[in-house]
Parts: C-alpha cells; structure tokens; sequence
C-alpha cells in the first residue's frame, strides 16, 4: 500500500496502476450529486458538465453550504452512502467517461465491472469526518440545479486539494468491500 498524491483529470495509467488499500490525496475539481444529480445527469447529458467530469471525478455528498459575501462556502462535505447510486453509476461512467467515484461503503457488481470495463476507481472517504474534508475544498466554482433540487441534492463542482481517500475497488476488480464481506461471512459461518 502506498501514498499518492494525484490531481484530476486522471489519465487512464494513473488509474491502472491505482491499486485497493492505496491511500490518495486528490487535488482537482470534483462534482457533488446524489439521487436527483444522478436522475438528471442521465436524463439532461449536458454538455458542460460532459467536459468538467471527464477523466474527473463524482462525490456522493450532500454538502451544508453557507453563502459568505455573495460566494458559497463548504462548511462540510461528508461522504452519502453510494450503494444508493448503483442504478445509475455504470451508465454514468460510461456516458460521461469519469475516471474516480467517492462515497462511502462501496458498490454493487455492476458498478464494479463498469469500473474495469471504463478504467474508472471508487475512493472511499471517511463518515463522520465531514468538516475535515471540508477542509480540503479551496473554492466552490459553481452549482446546478440549486433551485430545482435543494443544497444537498445540487450539483456542486468544488476545487480540492489534497482529499484524503482510500481506494476501495479498482479498475482491476478487486473490492475491499467484498474482500471484508467474504471474509465476515466465512468467519460466522465457521463458527
């Protein structure tokens, strides 16, 4: 396991060499969206947000923002539960070529094979560490769909720096969600 420091737009040999258990501090610009973002991003395929995803990188965070002198502000910016997104992530990696997903507690099959078949990661962050990875945002450089979905639900593209993150399943196959999984059910069911 190592520490890489990347910076988005990854290139597919970043991605390839990226392996479960390496730690990542990712600078870049990254795109917040949750149920109604994934809906709409499939449903609109806006072109704009086609040239800020690519080779970049979608949160799954409902971020609490405060507007301070007429600029948005991060105040946190933890992880939402990404297993809720696996209808739509595999389609999104492929329409809009996403090279990282961050969220927490992993994903499904589908988004696992589309992660290899797109050269794409899932970096885990850490719950419950909210504001400190709000820390790790520099500026919110825009939002959609603020007024048709709400904070947490809008689309916010946020510079970071240096985001620590773990990567959890890679562009090979290799899950450690399934890997604890497999292993706690083999240790219950010899027991």
């Amino acid at each position: 396991m190592s520490k890489i420091s990347l910076t988005l737009p990854l290139t597919n040999e970043e991605i390839r060499r990226l392996k479960i258990g390496d730690t990542v501090l990712l600078s870049g610009i990254i795109v917040t969206a949750r149920d109604m973002a994934h809906s709409w991003l499939l449903e609109e395929k806006r072109e704009e947000l086609s040239e800020l995803l690519r080779n970049s990188a979608i949160y799954h965070c409902g971020p609490i923002m405060l507007k301070e002198e007429g600029k948005w502000i991060c105040k946190a910016a933890g992880p939402t539960t990404s297993i809720r997104e696996e209808a739509y992530m595999a389609e999104i990696l492929q329409e809009y070529g996403i090279s990282a997903v961050i969220g927490k507690g992993g994903m499904g099959e589908r988004t696992a094979k589309a992660l290899q078949e797109f050269s794409a990661v899932y970096l885990s962050a850490v719950g419950g560490a909210a504001v400190l990875l709000a820390d790790h945002i520099e500026s919110v450089e825009a939002v959609y769909q603020l007024e048709e979905f709400g904070v947490p639900e809008a689309l916010w593209v946020l510079k970071i720096k240096a985001m620590p993150l773990i990567v959890s399943m890679d562009s090979h196959g290799n899950s450690l969600h399934k890997n604890v999984l497999e292993k706690s059910c083999f240790v219950l069911n010899n027991k």
